[in-house]
């Protein structure tokens, strides 16, 4: 089978080698070009534009984004509108917010186009593991790209499946990643109370290789732990601050309209918000208040 891959970012560069490997001719499109020369390098086709991919394609074409969510997806929409042809598909296989994969899917109709949405988690180490996949869109469209989505899983009948219609997809892998949000925070909990036990002098490293065998918190994320802290038990030169892509914000936020408590993906949210701030202003405040009602001391700037 043959598809336009469009952004070759590391996880989309390692989808298209790993399709490659597995018999598909691809044709591979970035911005920049040594993205796409580094894929050319492993056996894909380059393009070094929208207008150049399409053409290198026949229809009805298959085109894969694996680029940021929001504007940038809205972006190549249109671009590649004009380029396309009616009956052609346009896979989303980035972290879209679901409802935004539900318009598109209706804008592009309009313009005679399919449309699938298909969460997609692996990583980088997705080429050799494979990657899972959380597909939304109409029956006949998820079956033609079932040889795709077959080659990129683990095995063909396993780490994939078809969620339901356009938006399902993008929806499961919404709430994979709030969840991801809090098996993350408990994990680093824990250790941090290990760590902190100071009379025991416990060995991080070796505690995430005990556990990562019969546990019952055994698990991939128990398994990067114990690489990290292999590599650097004590975190030197790590700064505590973490980012958040989206996806548990969206979480939560479907979470309070669907009246469903989630207090441990919120609070995993909200400690990553805590953890970029550099004046926490909320915690002087609290000082101040100590303060003021108990004449408890405040810690002065020195």
């Amino acid at each position: 089978m043959e598809l336009g891959m469009v952004g070759l970012g590391k996880m989309g560069a390692n989808m298209t080698v790993r399709l490659v490997k597995g018999g598909h001719r691809v044709v591979g499109f970035a911005r920049a070009n040594p993205a796409v020369d580094a894929v050319v390098q492993q056996g894909a086709e380059g393009a070094h534009s929208l207008a150049e991919l399409v053409q290198k394609l026949a229809a009805p074409r298959v085109i894969w984004l694996m680029i940021p969510s929001g504007d940038p997806v809205d972006q190549t929409l249109e671009q590649l509108h004009p380029l396309l042809t009616p009956g052609d598909l346009i896979v989303d296989g980035g972290n879209s917010y679901y409802k935004d994969s539900v318009r598109r899917a209706a804008l592009v109709s309009t313009w005679g186009f399919r449309y699938v949405d298909a969460g997609t988690s692996g990583g980088i180490w997705g080429l050799t593991e494979g990657y899972s996949m959380m597909v939304g869109g109409a029956d006949e469209d998820v079956a033609r790209i079932r040889p795709i989505l077959e080659t990129l899983a683990p095995a063909p009948d396993q780490g994939w499946g078809h969620m339901g219609p356009v938006g399902a997809g993008h929806f499961v892998k919404m709430v994979h990643n709030g969840i991801e949000y809090g098996m993350m925070q408990s994990l680093a909990e824990g250790f941090a109370i290990l760590q902190g036990k100071t009379e025991y002098a416990l060995d991080l490293h070796q505690v995430a290789l005990v556990w990562r065998y019969g546990s019952v918190v055994r698990s991939w994320l128990l398994e990067l732990t114990e690489s990290a802290l292999a590599d650097n038990p004590t975190l030197k030169g790590i700064e505590p601050w973490v980012a958040d892509s989206g996806e548990g914000r969206w979480t939560v936020t479907e979470a309070m309209d669907l009246n469903i408590p989630a207090p441990i993906i919120t609070l995993a949210l909200q400690q990553r918000l805590r953890s970029r701030e550099e004046d926490p202003f909320a915690e002087r405040l609290l000082a101040m208040m100590r303060n003021k009602f108990g004449g408890h001391d405040v810690k002065r700037e020195t």
